[in-house]
């Protein structure tokens, strides 16, 4: 899809002074992409962990692809440009004074978000989170990506099937307090317990979204087990960190490597065997489902048992226990479809 991004000043989409360092607000107008813009236009804005890094803007060109489709959504992005929490509740503040109609965070911090999501819905805005969640806030729905057992489960087996089901490895995670994450990581020692008793997890260290040190890292940890045959790159930046470093260790095909890594970001790794695989899912598409979200919650409608939200999303699940969206199961990206996808 071609995507066009503007950079708006005026007086409904100023960010404060003390918002100039950590980025710009992007909007997508749906009056722009066709419809008749009749009804009542509604904002929904996105607070990603870090905004600038391959997944997150990918997630920004579904949202935009929404609001191309939906005439009466306008879609707002913005997110810190470091993996800050601090950063990113200054962020969400900027939108809090804006008045959008719905509010939507993937928190690097839950914990710390909560209150701010709080605040926002004592305000009457609509909030949730999305990629990753906040459990504990006011938050009225998490748009996830695949359940936690799914991708801890799909990780493990992609990287203990090529290394023979036994050997010692690591994990590369990013931060320590993202709650997708951690519950990944949780599911992962499980399952290797579990299903792959010769398998033994030496550590678990946390390079923040910095891909610089998640390769030093991950290096570290070469040098520092002889015995290490396997390496997880946890998020989006470590998992290309991580298949650097067997490559530049000279260990591909001893030191196996698998990640939750864009398909661009991984496509050389999956080619050259530094990477076994990639566990992922359509991420423009989890951003279009959280725009959506969005807009849906902003017009007061309630999500049904299974939603028909478009031609590629046509039966999106929905558990009102947990107050969750989820987008599908896992995609596993391999040297035969990385290439389909152009993010």
């Amino acid at each position: 899809m071609r995507i066009t991004q503007r950079i708006v000043a005026g007086a409904a989409l100023v960010l404060t002074a003390s918002l100039a360092v950590t980025g710009c607000t992007k909007y997508s107008d749906s009056a722009s992409g066709g419809g008749d813009g009749g009804g009542t236009k509604y904002r929904v804005a996105f607070v990603p962990k870090l905004q600038g890094i391959p997944y997150f803007e990918a997630m920004n060109a579904g949202g935009e692809q929404a609001a191309k489709d939906n005439p009466n959504l306008q879609w707002l992005y913005q997110g810190p440009t470091t993996a800050d929490a601090a950063a990113q509740a200054d962020v969400v503040r900027s939108f809090m004074q804006q008045k959008v109609n719905a509010l939507f965070v993937a928190p690097n911090d839950p914990d710390s978000m909560g209150p701010l999501l709080a605040q926002a819905s004592g305000q009457g805005v609509k909030v949730g989170t999305a990629d990753t969640d906040a459990p504990n806030s006011v938050r009225q729905v998490f748009v996830e990506q695949a359940t936690s057992k799914d991708v801890g489960q799909a990780v493990i087996d992609q990287l203990l099937q090529p290394m023979g089901g036994k050997g010692s490895f690591a994990i590369v995670s990013c931060g320590e307090t993202a709650a997708n994450l951690n519950s990944w990581i949780q599911v992962e020692k499980d399952y290797v317990a579990q299903k792959y008793p010769d398998a033994k997890l030496l550590d678990v260290v946390y390079a923040g979204e910095d891909q610089n040190k998640a390769t030093q890292m991950a290096t570290d940890l070469i040098n520092a087990h002889p015995d290490l045959t396997g390496l997880i790159g946890q998020c989006s930046s470590s998992a290309p960190a991580v298949a650097q470093a067997v490559q530049d260790a000279g260990r591909i095909g001893k030191v196996f490597s698998v990640g939750v890594g864009t398909p661009k970001a991984m496509a050389s790794y999956l080619k050259n065997g530094s990477s076994s695989a990639s566990v992922l899912w359509d991420v423009q598409q989890l951003g279009y489902l959280t725009a959506w979200t969005g807009a849906q919650l902003a017009e007061g409608k309630e999500l049904a048992a299974i939603n028909h939200v478009s031609d590629a999303l046509p039966a999106v699940p929905y558990d009102a226990a947990s107050k969750t969206l989820v987008l599908g199961p896992p995609l596993v990206l391999t040297t035969d479809n990385v290439d389909k996808y152009n993010y």
